[in-house]
């Protein structure tokens, strides 16, 4: 039975599990997003999340503390100065992990892991989404009042120009 053994240990030894969620690590930070088997990204996604929180608090010790699980002081600096501004806000879930299609080679599930707020994608559609809210006639909320605006201005206007009658053009029979 498994009770209380959380780690996957992904057929690995414990030195070499770590060095490989190390430089995954170091990878998803520096490039935001990497492609990877589901297993190992959800292995990833335990490690770099207590990490991610670890750098809200730029503190000399969490900066040690950080640099013990990641050993790149490039990496370090990048986490401490861009990502923990961006997720200061955010209580949690700082990673995404999106399925991908299987492998060719040995048919491993796939996933694509990234950092939740430096995705440009879904953002946009979101914000278009929020946008395009409509009534159940079909108008758009916002342009509600602005339609009754115009209509009161269109009908004083359009009152001295009705007094004019033009005679309606003939129609064109349809050639068959």
């Amino acid at each position: 039975m498994r009770h209380g053994k959380k780690v996957n240990h992904l057929g690995r030894t414990a030195s070499h599990r770590k060095a490989m969620l190390a430089n995954m690590a170091s990878s998803l930070i520096l490039h935001k997003r990497i492609t990877t088997t589901l297993a190992k990204a959800k292995a990833l996604r335990m490690y770099v999340e207590p990490i991610i929180t670890k750098s809200k608090s730029d503190t000399t010790h969490s900066r040690r503390t950080v640099f013990a699980y990641l050993q790149d002081k490039e990496v370090v600096t990048i986490l401490f100065r861009e990502i923990a501004e961006k997720v200061a806000n955010r209580p949690g879930g700082y990673t995404r992990i999106i399925k991908l299609n299987n492998r060719l080679g040995d048919n491993a599930e796939m996933a694509l892991i990234e950092l939740v707020d430096y995705n440009t994608v879904y953002g946009k559609d979101v914000e278009a989404a929020e946008e395009k809210k409509t009534t159940r006639r079909g108008r758009s909320k916002s342009a509600a009042p602005k339609a009754k605006e115009a209509k009161a201005e269109t009908t004083e206007e359009v009152a001295p120009e009705a007094t004019t009658e033009e005679a309606p053009a003939p129609a064109e029979p349809k050639g068959e």
